[in-house]
């Protein structure tokens, strides 16, 4: 039987960025707790395509690969820095090309880095909203890291750490009991799943 497949997306432009090292942290925390395979992509990863793409079939194959992976995926652990209040306008791109129904009741890790406090928003403003539209399953607790929370590039923040540990947590916690798309659907499912969130809150 193979392993679940856990895929990482940075929004960011940049490589090494704050927001991959976020991604990456929490998907270790997830490995931690659970079995299961992760691949982590940067924007950088589907080169210059993406952006000239404005359908699928347009899309290069670097790209393709990355929204594919996306599509395929048991669980997602996104990221994206914030810019003017907002994820960035490749990261949407990306999920403006995916298919609609490819993410139904798929666990979803948001998180998001920002160079202050007040954006911290945009999780449940931009985010959550959005991959509510795709009726993916967003893992209850959200990361936000600003630039402080950083120390030579490595996260410190004893409280953004917890909830690191908190949304891993609760994303292992499905990936162990092999909780299925179609099991979401289930009443007996649901409360389980509601019992994962009070205990990450």
């Amino acid at each position: 039987m193979s392993l679940p497949r856990i895929v990482g997306l940075s929004g960011s432009p940049r490589r090494p960025s704050k927001t991959s090292t976020l991604v990456e942290l929490v998907a270790a925390e997830v490995l931690s707790q659970a079995n299961a395979r992760v691949d982590v992509f940067d924007l950088i990863d589907a080169g210059p395509g993406l952006g000239s793409a404005l359908q699928r079939q347009h899309l290069t194959l670097p790209a393709a690969r990355i929204i594919d992976a996306i599509e395929q995926a048991d669980a997602l652990i996104v990221g994206t820095p914030v810019y003017k209040g907002a994820y960035t306008g490749l990261f949407k791109h990306i999920f403006d090309l995916t298919d609609p129904r490819a993410l139904v009741g798929k666990p979803v890790v948001l998180t998001a880095t920002g160079g202050g406090p007040r954006h911290a928003l945009v999780l449940e403003h931009a985010l959550r909203p959005l991959f509510g539209f795709f009726e993916a399953l967003t893992i209850p607790t959200a990361v936000y890291a600003c630039d402080a929370d950083f120390s030579d590039g490595q996260l410190t923040e004893a409280g953004v750490l917890g909830r690191v540990g908190a949304a891993a947590q609760q994303l292992a916690a499905l990936i162990r009991t092999g909780t299925t798309r179609a099991d979401i659907a289930s009443p007996r499912t649901a409360a389980g799943l509601q019992v994962v969130g009070r205990r990450g809150a």
